[in-house]
């Protein structure tokens, strides 16, 4: 199926409303995936910690990412990325107000694969 990353917005993320996650594509090892914030962040005092490895991009907008055991903030602009092995704590402080940020991720468990 073709379409756009761009486009096909869900009603929620045009009123801002609501950060959405969409699966793009599933197989067994890998799943990629297109998150849109506007403005959300993670709760206080709340960390993401995943059984899969997560490389993931900003495509448009920003975000401030914080990981668990680092006190500096990483600040994510249109074509950052970063790769989270499994089991990396960390959590999205901000996402850009001024426009949707687009995040592409790739979600990965790979037999074999510690390095990610």
């Amino acid at each position: 199926m073709f379409t756009n990353l761009f486009s096909h917005f869900p009603p929620a993320v045009e009123r801002g409303e609501q950060e959405t996650f969409e699966d793009l594509l599933r197989r067994p090892d890998v799943r990629i995936e297109r998150i849109i914030s506007t403005g959300q962040a993670s709760p206080p005092d709340f960390w993401y910690s995943q059984p899969q490895g997560e490389w993931v991009m900003v495509v448009q907008g920003s975000a401030g990412l914080q990981l668990e055991h680092e006190a500096q903030e990483w600040i994510l602009r249109a074509g950052d990325f970063i790769n989270l092995p499994a089991q990396v704590r960390h959590r999205v402080n901000w996402t850009s107000r001024d426009e949707p940020t687009i995040w592409l991720a790739v979600h990965y468990d790979l037999p074999g694969d510690q390095d990610g």
